[in-house]
């Protein structure tokens, strides 16, 4: 049976496809990409041949049961996405998927990413973060999201278009992340590479002036998860007083959030742990 390698390739400096990566194109019976003419440029750089043949949302299942066929023929296919590591905000994982539960190789081939790019140029810390993708574009699923962004104690990391990043800055800003760090990196390994850093609301006011070009990558510091202290505040304190003013809890994680800067969420979420401690006292002492 043939092997699927999962083939990581450059973000923007050709420069940066791996060897390794290189051979695998080379020697792949059949290269499957997200975008058949980027994929072409990159195989012409480096004299490769073979055609690509294109995978995207549209065509998956189809083309999955071709993976599959070609793969029981004993032919090796090389999976590739527009840039960077394929399946991260890209499709191919059907695919994936589907090679494993038919019991072939799947084998990655490590390389360029976007994601890490953005992570460790952002100056936040990088020992635990979520990644988020492109955020939905409306609705209910975008305000999940991005209020996951603002209450979450982990630095985010999120894909975003230039048209569309001023709305993402001014909704991150809206939920109470306007005084959290953040980098915006575009134009990753590229000629104009640049990462603006700065509060969420110090990076409002650098686009204003030239607007973004270029793809972007989005590095989003975390906030305090619920108790802890953020920028100095004590959220427990906080919902401590707002409860003892009689405060029900709606109310009192309205005043929580206006006092401390965070989510509303993350305040409701401290005044319900800070209810939870006082019954579980109350309880204690009747007990006794």
């Amino acid at each position: 049976m043939g092997t699927l390698f999962v083939v990581s390739t450059p973000i923007g400096n050709l420069a940066d496809m791996t060897g390794r990566g290189a051979d695998v194109l080379a020697s792949a019976d059949r290269i499957v990409a997200e975008d058949t003419r980027r994929a072409r440029t990159l195989l012409s750089h480096l004299a490769i041949p073979t055609r690509p043949v294109s995978l995207q949302a549209h065509n998956e299942a189809r083309r999955t049961r071709q993976v599959l066929e070609w793969l029981s023929e004993g032919l090796d296919v090389a999976l590739v996405s527009d840039a960077g590591t394929p399946l991260l905000s890209d499709p191919g994982e059907r695919a994936v998927s589907s090679a494993l539960d038919a019991g072939h190789s799947v084998v990655p081939i490590p390389g360029a990413s976007a994601i890490l790019a953005g992570l460790v140029a952002s100056g936040l810390p990088c020992s635990s973060f979520t990644f988020h993708g492109f955020p939905p574009r409306q609705g209910r699923k975008r305000n999940k999201v991005l209020e996951r962004v603002t209450s979450s104690p982990e630095t985010s990391v999120l894909f975003e278009s230039p048209a569309r990043l001023g709305r993402l800055l001014d909704d991150l800003q809206s939920l109470g992340g306007g005084e959290r760090r953040i980098a915006v990196c575009r134009e990753l390994t590229k000629m104009h590479e640049e990462v603006v850093r700065g509060t969420v609301s110090e990076v409002i006011q650098v686009f204003e002036t030239r607007p973004p070009r270029g793809e972007v990558t989005v590095v989003v510091e975390g906030g305090a998860a619920p108790g802890q202290k953020d920028g100095g505040v004590d959220l427990d304190a906080l919902a401590q007083a707002a409860i003892e003013a009689g405060l029900p809890p709606s109310a009192a994680a309205k005043r929580v959030a206006r006092d401390s800067g965070v989510p509303r969420r993350a305040a409701y979420e401290a005044v319900l742990g800070v209810s939870q401690k006082r019954k579980d006292r109350n309880a204690s002492r009747e007990e006794e």
